[in-house]
């Protein structure tokens, strides 16, 4: 206990003295056991308090969602002893507030439209590669914006994507280095290089994951974000669309993957590890916490 007490209270120093953490699932299947260890780690890093764990439902893809898997998120977070600050937040009734701060951004010259194809775009990288992250750069398409096929599309009513402008959102802060930290105090740059110019309106929603859950992280005045180590390499993204939009940059906890036998990380298409089926063939949130490894803070 007097571990978890002083990994806590550092956590806390580093996020200014307040812990607030959500856990931000998406209802496009069940929960399995990978994002019941992403909660219980948010869970016990803000000390098992209600208060401090807020429940989001990241919804924008309406085509997939489905509230029965709403519920059963809830079913199964409580299953586990997880409870949470009142009320959920919604994403799918917030397209309002991305667009608002969509258009703030276009105001501001830092995301500009593309009318291109995620295949057309994808071909402008005439040899795709990983950076050192193994995150894929986004292609620049401002240049295409005065030509003919790009007129004609918006002239036909085509809509837009919307990408961030990343180099010239970086100069727009006044050319200093900007960083994200993590949990243990470490200091990561930004580099655009790493991302290029990321998608942040798409055409069938107002916002992408990287522009919506910086909008909603800020406005619950989330201080400290737990979320799997394959986010990592976005973080830089999120960290500058905060600096451009003038919201607070939280502390980043990215913990280890828990993997299948064969070591793949798991997907929603894992239905046996799936929570609910977990709980079909009786298990009990005791075996669930004895199949996890360690928080780094407590189970």
């Amino acid at each position: 206990m007097a571990t978890q007490t002083k990994k806590i209270e550092a956590l806390r120093r580093l996020c200014g003295g307040i812990l607030r953490t959500r856990f931000a699932p998406s209802p496009t299947g069940y929960l399995h056991l990978g994002h019941a260890y992403s909660a219980l780690c948010a869970w016990h890093a803000v000390g098992e308090r209600k208060e401090h764990f807020h429940l989001r439902i990241d919804d924008l893809d309406e085509t997939r969602c489905k509230d029965s898997f709403t519920q059963q998120i809830f079913s199964d977070l409580r299953w586990l002893g997880i409870t949470w600050q009142d009320p959920v937040l919604y994403q799918s009734r917030r397209h309002a507030l991305y667009a608002k701060k969509l258009a703030i951004l276009e105001k501001q010259g830092l995301v500009y439209p593309c009318y291109l194809s995620r295949k057309e775009a994808g071909s402008l990288l005439s040899a795709p590669h990983l950076s050192a992250d193994g995150l894929a750069p986004a292609p620049s398409t401002r240049h295409l914006l005065d030509s003919d096929g790009s007129r004609q599309r918006a002239a036909s009513g085509m809509p837009p994507v919307w990408r961030l402008d990343s180099q010239r959102a970086l100069a727009s802060l006044g050319g200093s280095t900007l960083y994200w930290r993590d949990h243990d105090g470490t200091k990561h740059s930004v580099n655009p290089a790493e991302f290029g110019d990321v998608v942040l309106g798409r055409r069938d929603s107002p916002a992408s994951y990287h522009l919506s859950t910086v909008i909603d992280d800020g406005d619950s005045a989330i201080t400290l974000v737990v979320r799997g180590a394959d986010l990592a390499p976005v973080t830089q993204i999120h960290r500058l669309l905060q600096a451009v939009l003038g919201l607070p940059s939280p502390i980043y906890w990215h913990h280890p993957l828990i993997t299948d036998e064969a070591g793949q990380r798991l997907a929603k298409r894992h239905d046996a590890l799936a929570l609910k089926t977990l709980r079909e063939t009786q298990k009990q949130p005791a075996d669930i916490l004895k199949s996890l490894p360690e928080t780094g803070i407590t189970i």
